[in-house]
C-alpha cells in the first residue's frame, strides 16, 4: 500500500468523523410551545396560512403603540417632533362606537342577545360598532349593507384596513384624515389587541388535533380551516327600517330587564350628560315619559327611528348618531328597550 492510498483513506475517515461529530452538534430549532396566549395569526402562519398584511410600517418616524392607543381613546396624541396633534374629530373618538375588549362569548357565532349579557358581565358598553379587539384578524370591512349608507366609499375599504380606518375617521367620526404616522400607530396598537388562542372556543379534542398539526406538520390545511372557523373574518351588518321594526314589535313581548341593560349600557353611553349627543338622557321620570310618548312615531326622539336610521347632522353641526345593524341590536332587543321605557315612565 502506497502513501497516497493511506492518505486517501485517512482523509475519508476524517471526513466521516467530522460529519458524525458535526451532526451530533446540530440542535433542532425549537418551536414556540402551543399555549393559550399564542397569537392566532402566528399559529396560522406556522401552519402555512398567509395572513392578510395589516402590519404597521414601524420604520415611519413617530409610529408607536402608545401614540396609537392615545389616538383611539383620546382622539389626539403627541407629535413625533413634540407638542400635541389637533383632535382627529371634534365630535367622537373611536371608543364612542367601538369597544377595545372582546365582546362576544363565542367569536364564531356573534349575536346581539349573547353580546348584551356578556358585555354587561364584563362592565363594557353595548355599542353600534363592532369591537376593535381582533379587528386586525379580519379580512373584510364595511361589508354587507354599509354600501347602502356610504356608497362607493366602501369599495376601497372592503379589503384594506387602512382605507377602512380612514373612512371611519372622516365619514363616521366626521373628522380629518389621519396622517401617515398616526394611521400606522393606530395599526400598531390594534396589533396589541389581536386574537389569542385562548379567545377561540375550542374543545380538548380540537386542541389536540391542532397541537399535532402544529408540532408534527400533519393535516395543516384542515387544522387551519378549523382555527379559522372559530372566529369571523368580517363583521356582518344588515340594516332594516323603522317601519319594519315597528311591525316586528307588534308580535314581540319585551323583557324590561334586558331593556334596562340596553338603556344603561348603550343609550346612556352617548347620551348621559350629553357625552356624545345633543339629547340628554337620564333616569328622570320625565325623560322616560318623553321617550314613551315618542316611541311609536318617526321623530328624532323615537327609539325606532334613531336605532334604524340614526340621526343626521343638526343645526350645522357635523356630528350625528349612527344606526344599529340588526346584528348589533335586534328587533327583540328594541321590544325589550321599549318595555323598560314604558315601565319606567309609569312607575317612577
Amino acid at each position: 500500500m502506497n502513501i497516497r492510498t493511506i492518505n486517501t483513506k485517512s482523509l475519508i475517515v476524517s471526513l466521516i468523523v467530522c460529519f458524525i461529530v458535526g451532526a451530533s452538534l446540530i440542535v433542532p430549532k425549537e418551536i414556540e410551545p402551543l399555549n393559550e396566549s399564542m397569537r392566532v395569526y402566528k399559529l396560522l402562519e406556522s401552519l402555512g396560512f398567509e395572513s392578510v398584511d395589516h402590519f404597521p410600517n414601524t420604520e415611519i418616524f413617530g409610529v408607536s403603540v402608545k401614540r396609537g392607543e392615545e389616538l383611539i381613546k383620546e382622539g389626539f396624541s403627541t407629535k413625533p417632533g413634540g407638542g400635541s396633534t389637533r383632535k382627529q374629530s371634534k365630535h367622537f373618538v373611536c371608543t364612542s362606537c367601538h369597544n377595545l375588549e372582546r365582546e362576544d362569548p363565542d367569536l364564531s357565532k356573534p349575536n346581539p342577545k349573547d353580546r348584551l349579557n356578556y358585555t354587561a358581565e364584563k362592565g363594557i358598553p353595548f355599542l353600534q360598532g363592532t369591537t376593535l379587539y381582533g379587528v386586525v384578524n379580519r379580512e373584510y370591512f364595511y361589508n354587507d349593507d354599509y354600501y347602502k349608507k356610504y356608497g362607493d366609499l366602501v369599495i376601497p375599504a372592503r379589503n384594506d384596513i387602512r382605507e377602512a380606518i380612514n373612512l371611519c375617521a372622516v365619514e363616521c367620526a366626521q373628522g380629518r384624515k389621519l396622517m401617515e404616522w398616526e394611521l400606522e400607530s393606530i395599526l400598531a396598537y390594534l396589533w396589541s389587541i389581536d386574537l389569542k388562542f385562548s379567545d377561540l372556543m375550542i374543545s380538548d379534542e380540537e386542541k389536540a388535533y391542532i397541537k399535532n398539526a402544529y408540532e408534527n406538520h400533519n393535516n395543516q390545511d384542515s387544522a387551519t380551516h378549523l382555527i379559522r372557523s372559530k372566529y369571523k373574518t368580517s363583521s356582518p351588518a344588515h340594516f332594516t327600517t323603522a317601519f319594519d321594526s315597528k311591525m316586528a314589535l307588534e308580535n314581540l313581548t319585551g323583557n324590561a330587564e334586558n331593556g334596562k341593560l340596553i338603556y344603561e349600557n348603550s343609550c346612556l353611553h352617548c347620551h348621559a350628560n350629553r357625552r356624545y349627543s345633543f339629547l340628554l338622557l337620564d333616569d328622570n321620570k320625565l325623560t322616560f315619559q318623553h321617550l314613551a310618548k315618542k316611541a311609536d312615531g318617526y321623530s328624532h326622539h323615537s327609539i325606532l327611528q334613531v336605532t334604524r336610521y340614526g340621526v343626521y347632522s343638526k343645526s350645522g353641526k357635523r356630528s350625528y348618531m349612527p344606526q344599529y345593524p340588526l346584528e348589533r341590536l335586534s328587533d327583540q332587543q328594541l321590544a325589550d328597550l321599549d318595555a323598560y321605557i314604558q315601565v319606567q315612565a309609569e312607575s317612577l
